[in-house]
């Protein structure tokens, strides 16, 4: 079986996720590791049996050994990477968000077509069996029509000093970090970018938003709202309510192998509606989903079978688009509260 050489640049805690999944997967294999020095290099290609090692970043684009870039660096450096990636012929998997701005962005997709090479944006749970099988359900009906979508991504960082999420030059932030997930998922079962951005938000002493909610309204009527932070604790869930029913995923970004689920669960109608005794909601269903690949490992092979067989990026230009423009408002709109 063909498989897709992997080039890692950057070693930092989701490289080491990324290429721990790479060992795992059917159709990519560790191929390089560069990172900005020798050392650190060594390290990382010691502990996942990585036989090409680059003290540079420059150094790992002209390895001919290696297909593709994994780009894990910080967000700051996402669009000069990966445009030197891609025009040293290079295909590029980008750690979210792809880009700060709208333009940004283009710049890098024009990068990708003029050099006849692949740019996914790495929103690896968009890969899973379970998002396509939550996917699959809205479209079916299951619950009935879309009317809202809910959802939250939180965790605590009991240690900020020295950590990139708090830097702003690097563009960290609640909203940079895991905010661009809550709106690609939005997106995704919206099937449309919105039309109104509301975005609120708690700053940290060191400049970044430490935590955030925003409300979103799209042109098919859908509203959508969600709260990510790096300071506090939530279920991390999400909820897509129809007219019908609703949907429950308890954890969409990150399912674990060997298998995942989520519920779904009926319409309970007003009481006024009902013709005699209290109203009474149907059972909950939950939809388990069987998977024995890691993430990381679906994510890689995903994006091999784009490579090698041309199959559809479980992520396109157009969604990547829309979520940076969304994520560029949301940013207007936080530095201009902030100076308020």
């Amino acid at each position: 079986m063909q498989k897709l050489r992997w080039g890692i640049l950057g070693t930092g805690n989701i490289a080491k996720q990324f290429a721990e999944g790479v060992l795992k997967a059917e159709r990519s294999e560790l191929a390089a590791v560069g990172s900005r020095t020798s050392e650190a290099a060594i390290a990382f290609a010691t502990r996942y049996a990585i036989a090409n090692v680059h003290g540079s970043y420059q150094s790992i684009l002209s390895d001919a050994r290696v297909d593709a870039i994994y780009l894990s660096l910080p967000n700051s450096m996402h669009h000069e990477w990966a445009i030197r990636a891609l025009t040293s012929g290079k295909h590029v998997l980008c750690e979210k968000p792809l880009a700060a701005t709208v333009r940004q962005a283009a710049e890098m997709f024009a990068a990708a077509k003029s050099s006849n090479r692949l740019l996914v944006e790495a929103f690896m749970y968009r890969a899973h069996p379970q998002t396509q099988a939550i996917v699959e359900a809205i479209r079916s009906g299951a619950i009935g029509t879309v009317k809202n979508i809910r959802t939250s991504f939180c965790y605590r960082v009991r240690k900020w000093e020295g950590n990139i999420r708090f830097s702003r030059p690097l563009q960290g932030g609640a909203m940079m970090d895991v905010g661009c997930y809550c709106i690609n998922f939005s997106r995704l079962i919206a099937g449309c970018d919105p039309h109104e951005v509301r975005a609120v938000a708690s700053m940290h002493e060191s400049g970044v938003d430490e935590q955030a909610s925003v409300v979103m309204r799209y042109p098919n009527g859908i509203t959508a709202h969600f709260t990510v932070g790096m300071m506090l604790q939530a279920d991390n869930s999400a909820h897509i309510c129809g007219d019908e029913g609703y949907l429950v995923a308890g954890w969409p970004w990150k399912p674990a192998p060997p298998s995942s689920s989520f519920t779904i669960c009926g319409a309970i109608p007003p009481r006024q509606d009902a013709t005699a005794g209290p109203p009474v909601a149907p059972p909950p269903r939950t939809i388990e989903v069987p998977n024995a690949k890691p993430l990381y490992a679906i994510e890689a092979d995903a994006f091999a079978d784009c490579v090698l067989d041309g199959a559809e990026p479980f992520v396109g230009e157009v969604e990547t688009l829309g979520v940076v423009g969304v994520l560029e408002e949301i940013e207007r709109q936080l530095r201009f509260s902030s100076k308020v």
